[in-house]
């Protein structure tokens, strides 16, 4: 049984859903918005309203954080850093918004879209 146990494990092993949602956030820091599956953006959103609230801070320390969560993405972290958190600066937390799109494909999974709330 799984009680009290958080987070899906998205059909792959740590390392490899590691790295899927690290992917994942850097894209859509990159370009404010991605489709993906509906269980994909709802494991996103934490990781992304946590990179967004470190980097309001906006210290040296924040930027080599989220750097590293990101993978070392420069390109990023200085977007996330200049751009998004700034426009977020008044906001305490909801910096995302995730739609349903409906089932999509032939494999007829839920899409969604997240985005950043602007």
């Amino acid at each position: 049984m799984r009680h009290h146990k958080k987070g899906r494990k998205l059909g792959r092993e740590r390392k490899v859903r590691v790295g899927l949602l690290r992917s994942l956030a850097r894209e859509l820091v990159l370009r404010g918005s991605i489709t993906t599956t509906l269980a994909k953006a709802k494991e996103v959103r934490p990781v992304v309203e946590r990179l967004v609230t470190l980097a309001k801070k906006n210290t040296v320390a924040s930027r080599r954080i989220v750097s590293s969560r990101l993978g070392n993405d420069t390109q990023a972290t200085k977007k996330l850093h200049d751009d998004i958190a700034p426009a977020m600066k008044s906001r305490s937390g909801g910096y995302t918004r995730i739609v349903k799109l409906g089932k999509q494909g032939a494999r007829k999974v839920e899409e969604a879209m997240i985005s950043f709330v602007s």
